[in-house]
């Protein structure tokens, strides 16, 4: 599914179409200390601002973000994402400055905080992501509930069965690639 947004340039008063695609920002959503996060970088990316500017105007209106809302990542949880998603390590080109990341809620004051047209429109549809996100946690949720309760009703001759069905529910395992060049054999 592609979302289409208007950008209006207030400067110019050109308009232009900008095509963000709601997988590109499903996959800038990310389990840290048990929530669902997005990261300054990536905000910024979709907002079409630098992440300097971004973090600039939080720090303006920090009392909009408690820790609930946003929080700075560990050292610890910034190499565990590096390792994820291929993050560039300071020092090397990368970030110099703590990685900010923003909750549900947070991503949703930002919209205030930045108020260009384009940050309204990009952050109804991460908002819709996150509900999508929701509905299928809640769906998964109910299925496997749905599946132990048949599994209680029926006997033991079943059991392959529904260890088949729970193996199909389990998302698989990402093949590891090799690092080097590969050769034909």
């Amino acid at each position: 599914m592609v979302a289409l947004i208007d950008d209006c340039d207030k400067d110019t008063m050109a308009s232009h179409k900008v095509l963000i695609s709601l997988t590109q920002i499903e996959r800038t959503i990310f389990l840290v200390r048990g929530q669902r996060v997005m990261l300054d970088s990536d905000l910024a990316e979709l907002y079409g601002v630098t992440t300097g500017r971004l973090n600039k105007a939080v720090k303006r209106n920090r009392d909009r973000f408690p820790g609930d809302f946003m929080f700075i990542l560990t050292p610890g949880e910034m190499k565990s994402l590096i390792s994820q998603i291929a993050i560039s390590k300071s020092g090397r080109g990368g970030r110099r400055k703590p990685t900010h990341a923003f909750t549900e809620q947070g991503v949703a004051m930002l919209s205030s905080v930045l108020r260009s047209r384009r940050a309204v429109r990009v952050n109804i549809e991460i908002m819709r992501v996150f509900v999508r996100l929701r509905q299928l946690l809640l769906t998964h949720a109910d299925l496997a509930r749905k599946l132990d309760a048949l599994e209680m009703r029926y006997d033991s001759q079943f059991k392959v069965v529904f260890d088949a069905i729970r193996q199909l529910m389990t998302p698989p395992e990402p093949k590891k690639r090799k690092i080097g060049f590969a050769q034909d054999e």
